[in-house]
């Protein structure tokens, strides 16, 4: 107890950046996974190929290797004026959409072939009918995969602490530096993490309710 309440403040600044960086990184992930997902069962050939690409790609680089892309070449690469932060969000976003986008699609092939047919039927485009037809049932389907996802997400945003990131797994460094015990510090670090998981948990179990309710 001693550790967390003689260093309250350092505590708590890495328990926000942690919530900074998983909260922006889901909200990109969960923008370009869907994207990615429309992409996959497009009927543009195009489209559908770039689709499989980006999830090949980074569904089988390790996260690691992303970071260490988005480091250490982008800022060569144009990306410059990017912040350590951004650049860390970039590579946590990246990576989550391809298995995000494989778990949206996997809700899309749940919704049976007639409805589609339907809606194209009556003159709505393919846009059209993904929004308003398919992406919605899918996502009752997509929910428990995706709220996984993102409790991995927050995992994974520890690797953003070798990277010059302040959040929850930085304080472990810091503490250890001053002499702290290593053990003491891991406990309210795991803690930390825990919270959140429950609080992702909790609010996609909430989601899940109103749209079964909806249903």
């Amino acid at each position: 107890m001693n550790v967390l309440l003689d260093n309250f403040a350092l505590f708590r600044e890495g328990f926000w950046g942690t919530v900074k960086l998983t909260t922006l990184s889901s909200l990109a992930a969960l923008v370009l996974g869907v994207v990615i997902a429309a992409f996959r069962v497009s009927p543009v050939p195009p489209l559908r190929h770039f689709g499989a690409t980006w999830v090949l790609l980074f569904r089988n680089t390790p996260l690691t290797l992303l970071f260490w892309f988005a480091v250490l070449c982008l800022p060569r690469l144009g990306l410059a004026g990017w912040s350590f932060f951004q650049l860390a969000i970039l590579a946590l976003s990246t990576y989550t959409s391809a298995f995000i986008c494989e778990a949206v699609r996997s809700g899309i092939n749940t919704v049976p072939l007639g409805q589609a047919e339907a809606a194209r039927s009556i003159g709505m485009t393919f846009i059209q009918t993904l929004r308003l037809i398919v992406l919605p049932q899918a996502t009752r389907t997509a929910l428990p995969t995706i709220s996984s996802l993102l409790i991995a997400l927050t995992r994974n945003s520890a690797i953003a602490g070798g990277f010059s990131v302040f959040e929850l797994f930085s304080v472990q460094a810091t503490l250890h530096e001053q002499g702290y015990n290593v053990f003491a510090t891991f406990i309210w670090i795991a803690a930390a993490y825990m919270i959140l998981a429950l609080v992702i948990g909790t609010l996609f179990r909430v989601l899940e309710n109103r749209l079964a309710v909806a249903r």
